[in-house]
């Protein structure tokens, strides 16, 4: 025992004096055997903040007693797409109600590279959610043959926010679309809100209405990368919402949607089936993808993260084995957000400990790329015309103009600032379960790896890389990013 002793204590002093050296070089230059650290943590002023430095010493065969997370940069998994949010009509409003040096600084810190987070993924929404001022649709009541189609409504605020946003992101943005329910004629409860079905005599005009939409938005000079079938099919929501079952999103998909894009020359955007919580997704991704018709039409499984609305833990064990069942399919987490707004819970913890434990659980998973909700709401935590007020990662008083930055903003900023789209995820493990880690091969050739601690206390560990390691300490309840 003593002998383990000494190696260790010997081992730490050599990286901590390692450590000590050239630790004032700038971010973003990189020296042979050098580890960039940006740390987050509670009760500290640290935020997306570079920390000391550490470097690569001679580690051939950690010890039993030693806190290790293990990188192996040749063993590859899924390529990662990206990284972002939604803009929903209250996120636009909101935005819309900004001074313009307010409305720069949230464009710079979402997506701007360098000032921001570089936000890489977009998501936003067909006619209304329950996150806009009221219910409506971009057609007149009853037009089954959509010949009032016009998205003006959008044209005040949405698409406004959308154009400025590609613009900051350097036109690197994917954008996709959800819709949340039919216009109510179309449904057999008559009713945008509370659940209800989608009629079979209006399948093949509610299929156009995809069409007619991404049409009008790339009129605009706003691409649509891919599109999601329904927001939340199982849901009867007091909000818009609109249930399919599983048998029925699968037709209607083959039969109609699938078909009608193909015709309309959009056969290449990528559709997204389920878009809802863990829980049910293996019997959803069985029904569509043993049918080869309809998994034909499919990209990948979107999934949601509220299966754990009763305090339980959430099912990222689904997400593996639904991987394992269709690898060739893509998986996307498309929506998740903290509930049960209260103003005096901006700066909770276990918010942004939400988004760092998903974000991690998911990417190890196999998931290609993450989505929050909305990425702006006001003070009241909407507009929600159905009062379902929520978090977001940045909130604006509309009273003062000024912008709070949330824990889960920099959490998630651990992760979309720094792993670039197209990279690869490589092997990781920690040797202790209060570090959960994740990492991901840059197309550049540098490695990232966050590292997050859910424990009370700080840990010292070793980030090991062949037979090499560099000591790093971690604050309680924070989060590290490692470039190296």
């Amino acid at each position: 025992m003593k002998k383990k002793i000494t190696l260790i204590l010997a081992m730490i002093t050599l990286l901590g004096s390692a450590q000590k050296k050239n630790n004032s070089k700038p971010v973003g230059l990189i020296k042979h055997n050098q580890v960039q650290v940006i740390t987050t943590a509670e009760q500290t002023q640290l935020r997306l903040t570079p920390t000391e430095n550490s470097y690569f010493s001679e580690l051939k065969q950690p010890l039993e007693t030693q806190i290790c997370v293990f990188v192996e940069p040749k063993k590859t998994f899924q390529t990662f797409l990206g990284i972002g949010g939604a803009v929903t009509d209250a996120s636009a409003e909101v935005f819309g109600q900004l001074p313009k040096d307010k409305q720069q600084e949230l464009l710079d810190a979402y997506y701007s590279p360098e000032k921001g987070i570089g936000y890489s993924l977009m998501r936003t929404t067909i006619h209304s959610s329950d996150f806009s001022s009221g219910s409506y649709t971009y057609i007149q009541e009853g037009d089954k043959e959509l010949k009032s189609f016009n998205i003006a409504h959008d044209k005040i605020y949405r698409i406004p926010l959308i154009k400025k946003a590609i613009e900051t992101a350097r036109h690197q943005l994917k954008l996709y679309v959800s819709p949340w329910s039919p216009p109510a004629f179309m449904k057999d409860n008559n009713n945008m809100l509370r659940g209800g079905k989608l009629l079979p005599e209006y399948q093949q005009s509610w299929a156009n209405y995809y069409v007619k939409f991404i049409k009008s938005y790339e009129k605009e000079g706003i691409p649509i990368w891919g599109l999601t079938l329904q927001n939340e099919p199982m849901a009867t929501q007091k909000w818009e919402s609109c249930i399919y079952t599983a048998d029925e999103e699968r037709d209607f998909l083959k039969n109609y949607l699938g078909p009608t894009l193909q015709k309309a020359g959009l056969g290449h955007k990528k559709i997204t089936i389920w878009d809802h919580n863990r829980d049910l997704i293996l019997q959803r991704t069985a029904v569509m993808f043993d049918d080869p018709k309809a998994s034909a039409y499919v990209w990948g499984i979107g999934y949601h993260w509220y299966e754990d609305w009763s305090g339980g833990e959430q099912m990222f064990e689904n997400i593996a084995k639904v991987h394992e069942m269709y690898p060739d399919k893509n998986l996307l987490f498309t929506e998740g957000c903290a509930e049960s707004f209260n103003p005096d819970n901006y700066q909770k913890w276990a918010n942004g400990e939400r988004y760092g434990k998903s974000i991690i659980n998911d990417f190890n998973n196999g998931t290609v790329g993450w989505t929050d909700w909305n990425i702006l709401l006001d003070e009241k935590g909407g507009p929600n015309h159905v009062g379902n007020f929520c978090f977001a990662p940045i909130h604006a008083n509309l009273n003062t103009g000024a912008l709070t930055y949330t824990p889960s903003y920099y959490y998630i900023g651990h992760f979309s600032k720094y792993i670039l789209p197209n990279a690869k995820r490589v092997s990781c493990s920690s040797s202790r379960s209060q570090l959960l880690s994740t990492s991901f091969l840059n197309p550049d050739g540098k490695i990232i790896t966050v590292v997050m601690n859910q424990s009370n206390s700080e840990v010292s560990y070793f980030l090991c890389l062949d037979q090499k390691a560099a000591l790093v300490k971690i604050p309680a309840h924070g989060i590290q990013t490692l470039i190296y």
